[in-house]
C-alpha cells in the first residue's frame, strides 16, 4: 500500500459512522433508563446501542442490493471503532483496549444473534427473554424486556421501510420510543 493508502476512506464508511451514530442517539433516548429501567452504565447503555445497532445491520445485511452487506459492514465497524476510540478516552491501556475491544466484539456477535433468532422466529417472549439477560441482567422491572421487544419490532418495521439509497447516504430513521403515557 502506498502513502496515499493512509488517506483513502473505505467504501461506505462515512455512512456506516453516520448511521452508527443515529442508532447510539436513537439508544439514549431518556425512557428507556426512566421508565424502562435500563441501567444508566456502561453495560447498561452497550447492550441498548448494541440492540439498535444489531437491528440496523440485520436491516442491511438482508437488502437484495449487494450494497446492503457492504454498508452493514461499514456500521459495524464504525461502532467498534467507536468503542475502540471511547475505551481509550476513559484511560484504558494501549495493551488491555484490543482485548476489551475484542470482548465487546463477542458479546456483540452472540447479542445479534440471539435478537436476531427471536425475530426470525417470531418468538417474542424468547426475545424478551435475551433482552432481559442481556440488558438487565435477569433483574428486569416487570414487563420492560416485552416492551423493549415490541419497540426493536417496531424499529424492525421503521427501519425496513426506508430505502437503501437513503441508508447509502447516512439517513436513518428509528422510531421514538413510546413515552410513559403511551404505556399506561
Amino acid at each position: 500500500m502506498g502513502l496515499l493508502g493512509l488517506f483513502t476512506r473505505r467504501p461506505h464508511e462515512r455512512a456506516g459512522f453516520a448511521l452508527y451514530g443515529a442508532a447510539v442517539g436513537a439508544a439514549r433516548q431518556p425512557v428507556y433508563f426512566a421508565r424502562l429501567g435500563v441501567p444508566d452504565t456502561l453495560d447498561g447503555r452497550f447492550d441498548l446501542v448494541s440492540f439498535h445497532v444489531a437491528l440496523l445491520i440485520n436491516r442491511l445485511r438482508h437488502d437484495s442490493d449487494p450494497e446492503g452487506p457492504k454498508l452493514a459492514q461499514a456500521v459495524f465497524d464504525a461502532m467498534f471503532a467507536d468503542m475502540d476510540v471511547n475505551l481509550r478516552e476513559m484511560g484504558v491501556g494501549d495493551l488491555v483496549v484490543g482485548k476489551r475491544v475484542k470482548k465487546m466484539w463477542e458479546a456483540f456477535h452472540g447479542r445479534a444473534a440471539a435478537y436476531e433468532a427471536g425475530f426470525e422466529s417470531g418468538d417474542w417472549a424468547a426475545l424478551a427473554e435475551a433482552l432481559s439477560r442481556n440488558v438487565w441482567r435477569g433483574e428486569a422491572p416487570e414487563g420492560a424486556p416485552a416492551e423493549l421487544a415490541a419497540q426493536g419490532g417496531r424499529m424492525r418495521e421503521t427501519l425496513a421501510s426506508q430505502p437503501l439509497a437513503a441508508l447509502l447516504k447516512g439517513e436513518v430513521h428509528f422510531p421514538p420510543a413510546p413515552p410513559e403515557a403511551a404505556a399506561a
